[in-house]
């Protein structure tokens, strides 16, 4: 058998991947294509990744998340222990339809994700601002800023972080956070989505610093890691600045068609900085 055919098999676990830096490498259950799937953790698990970002599901099942169900999460747990793979936050992707800043629904969803997220170990939750849900204007940031001041109380208590991820630069975020008025939300850094704007990535990771990021998806699409614009070096190296040691999540594409393949030459890739 090959190195390569080894690598490939479906029994080998790789071993969990935690650079020099202090960083823990893991990737989101939908770039794996397993979106809300236990699936999702074997897999990871396989590729050599130490942890997983979950999704609470875009369509409620009797009015509720497709993750808000205990038996679900228990088994979350149970597989995630098995696999030494550690359960790194969830994402709220209902937002992409239930946008914060208009959806009366949206505040319930965040409310429910919040016991979710605790009540499955983890410790994050992602809170997309994407398309038409977009925060583009100062009154949109406002009114975002005072829905998060209503709901930073319940996440404090459940000891979780709110992570707000979307297209605005550093100093946009800051108002949010400033304005939310509590440390239980922060930015959920996103390198690519920040270089897409034309955002210097680097400086605004070192704005920002490790007080303000909760945790930080990797990724500058639809390419691999180190073949576009983005110089991967460059950002572990402010992140390293700046003391942050928590997870970098892969939310990266698959250019060649294989997930698996493409995730672990990426995940590579980053091994080898």
């Amino acid at each position: 058998m090959t190195r390569r055919s080894l690598l490939l098999s479906a029994p080998f676990l790789a071993p969990a991947v935690t650079l020099r830096s202090g960083l823990r490498i893991g990737v989101t259950d939908w770039n794996l294509r397993l979106t809300t799937k236990l699936e999702a953790i074997d897999l990871a698990a396989r590729i050599g990744f130490s942890a997983l970002e979950v999704s609470c599901g875009r369509k409620p099942v009797d009015g509720k998340l497709p993750l808000d169900n205990r038996e679900l999460i228990a088994q979350y747990r149970k597989t995630a222990a098995a696999r030494s793979l550690t359960l790194a936050s969830t994402c709220l992707d209902i937002l992409h339809i239930d946008g914060l800043k208009f959806s009366p629904q949206a505040p319930r969803w965040v409310s429910d994700s919040i016991r979710i997220t605790r009540e499955l170990g983890a410790r994050v939750i992602l809170l997309p601002f994407f398309g038409d849900r977009q925060l583009k204007l100062q009154s949109e940031r406002e009114r975002v800023g005072d829905i998060l001041r209503e709901l930073a109380p319940e996440a404090e208590r459940a000891q979780v972080t709110l992570g707000l991820e979307n297209t605005n630069s550093a100093e946009e975020n800051a108002f949010l956070l400033e304005r939310s008025r509590s440390n239980a939300v922060k930015v959920f850094y996103d390198t690519g989505n920040s270089a897409g704007q034309g955002y210097d990535v680097y400086r605004e990771i070192e704005w920002l610093g490790k007080d303000r990021i909760c945790q930080v998806h990797l990724k500058d699409n639809p390419h691999f890691l180190g073949d576009g614009k983005i110089d991967f070096t460059n950002v572990l190296r402010c992140l390293a600045k700046i003391g942050y040691r928590g997870f970098a999540n892969l939310e990266t594409s698959s250019p060649s068609g294989s997930v698996e393949s493409d995730m672990r030459r990426n995940l590579e890739f980053l091994k080898q900085l």
